[in-house]
């Protein structure tokens, strides 16, 4: 069993190209032994944004704090605020923006691409 402080996790800078005020941390990953599944919290900044990308698993989301929009691959933008959850398929082109003036928080649940 891990329990982990989430507070006194570290936040990086995300520095995947096209990301822009958007900081990470690990909640649970490899270094935890999970050999399934991590779990990351992301922060968007007023103004930020994700880089609209894809990738070859999916994604849970949980909305853990204030509002900001998920782009589809379509292009076509969903409000997404707290109490909501969302589902990005594998390879679905996609993309989170905070518009807003308040940090936008989202939980993200993947697959482990070191274990798989």
């Amino acid at each position: 069993m891990q329990i982990n402080d989430n507070n006194k996790i570290l936040s990086k800078e995300v520095q995947m190209e096209g990301a822009k005020d958007v900081k990470m941390k690990i909640l649970i990953g490899s270094d935890d032994n999970s050999d399934n599944i991590i779990m990351r919290h992301f922060i968007i900044a007023p103004g930020g944004n994700t880089p609209r990308h894809m990738h070859n698993y999916e994604h849970v989301i949980k909305i853990e704090s204030k509002r900001g929009i998920l782009v589809d691959k379509n292009g076509a933008e969903h409000q997404l605020s707290e109490g909501q959850s969302a589902f990005v398929p594998p390879n679905e082109l996609h993309q989170f923006k905070n518009p807003y003036d308040e940090d936008f928080e989202i939980i993200c649940i993947i697959l482990n691409q070191e274990k798989a």
